[in-house]
């Protein structure tokens, strides 16, 4: 087969994607690029649930923990890292593995970005400043004001979404959607997408259990590391600023808990939510034996290639 492939691995939180991205990888001899936008930083672990020391040695994993909290580090520059990476593990085999939990740094490598204008650095400064001073409310105000086309569909609740689309928007005087959907580059791979899904219920309960275990583990620890860095964008994550609340003594460590899970719940339908709306999404049951899911991969994969 000299069709190249890329297996992206996709589906809610907690719903065991880094389980199924290692049973592949090791079915078809491969490695695995990560595509959790909250896995890449190296002080950030126990509340990522990165893979484990066992899980890595599994399979070769790139794009976990490889950069700093305090480094910049965009979708972009992850679309490019990725590339570069694929093209790499390309030129070994004919197929390698992406395992997502950011539905938008996925499609950035399988489909590819949108152009847009250079950004002046002093711009983003202003606006996470303005986040920072006035609050979230503060940004999506401005944003339904300059671009209320894309306020309609945007996760308003994301500070990271907001600041892009407005730094854009400030930049360009033009709405962030105007450079939205422009044709792209293709890509030298074809794509299977094998989503991972379960009844909601289920979903919950493990992301319940996720938390309780990250708590057992250490993660309010890791936050107080970390507490005097809370400003930085990457800190501004499900897991982290609820903990920083508490530390703040703005609430218990109890209803601090609950807003990890009731958001990570949330976030989590979210990311259904993106997902639905890719009708080439290969579902499998979250409690599918892994013979089945290869044999289900593989004949997908033979159905795709002879359509081809």
């Amino acid at each position: 087969m000299s069709t190249k492939i890329l297996l992206a691995i996709v589906g809610p939180t907690a719903i065991g994607k880094t389980a199924l991205g290692i049973t592949l990888a090791k079915y078809f001899d491969t490695e695995i690029i990560s595509a959790d936008s909250r896995q890449f930083f190296k002080e950030m672990n126990i509340g990522t649930a990165v893979p484990s020391l066992e899980e890595l040695q599994e399979a070769n994993h790139h794009c976990i923990q490889h950069k700093s909290i305090f480094e910049p580090y965009s979708v972009g520059d992850f679309e490019k890292d990725a590339i570069a990476l694929l093209t790499h593990l390309f030129k070994e085999n004919n197929i390698a593995v992406m395992v997502g939990g950011s539905g938008l740094y996925v499609d950035a490598v399988v489909n590819g970005l949108d152009e847009f204008p250079h950004v002046d650095p002093e711009i983003r400064l202003a606006l996470n400043q303005t986040l920072e001073k006035e609050g979230l409310k503060s940004l999506q105000t401005e944003l339904k004001k300059r671009d209320p086309e894309y306020a309609q569909k945007v996760d308003m609740e994301n500070p990271h979404r907001l600041i892009r689309a407005l730094e854009v928007c400030r930049t360009s005087n033009q709405p962030y959607s105007s450079f939205l959907n422009r044709p792209k580059a293709k890509r030298p791979f074809k794509t299977l997408y094998i989503g991972i899904d379960a009844p909601r219920e289920i979903i919950y309960q493990r992301i319940n259990k996720r938390v309780d275990l990250m708590m057992e583990a250490g993660l309010l620890d890791e936050a107080r590391k970390l507490h005097e860095h809370k400003r930085l964008n990457a800190l501004q994550t499900v897991g982290y600023k609820e903990l920083f609340e508490y530390l703040d003594d703005n609430c218990t460590l109890e209803f601090a808990v609950s807003e990890i899970k009731k958001n990570t719940r949330r976030f989590a339908k979210r990311q259904l939510t993106w997902l639905r709306k890719n009708n080439s999404i290969l579902w499998v049951p979250f409690d599918s034996k892994p013979e089945k899911v290869i044999q289900m991969v593989t004949d997908q994969l033979k159905t795709d290639l002879y359509a081809s």
